[in-house]
């Protein structure tokens, strides 16, 4: 199982917990799971096409990565919201 980590806002919505175990052969199935797991969370993350909202960042072992980026059971995907200031 890949691990997921949650950061700001975004591990609030998941009961407290920053990092979540989830089977997936991509980030989107990856973070459907997390969604369907953690239903508070629902609509944060994906948008209704399933993919990545613009204000979130993934990053799969350190590397920007996408909805189709493939991801190992030995990988770590960090989510977070994007940070913003005027």
């Amino acid at each position: 199982m890949a691990r997921v980590r949650l950061r700001g806002a975004l591990k609030k919505l998941a009961d407290g917990r920053s990092e979540h175990a989830i089977d997936g052969e991509t980030v989107g199935e990856l973070l459907r799971e997390l969604e369907r797991d953690q239903p508070a969370m629902g609509g944060w993350i994906l948008d209704e096409r399933g993919l990545i909202r613009r204000h979130i960042n993934v990053f799969v072992n350190g590397e920007g990565g996408s909805e189709d980026t493939p991801v190992s059971p030995q990988d770590q995907v960090d989510v977070l919201p994007a940070i913003s200031g005027g």
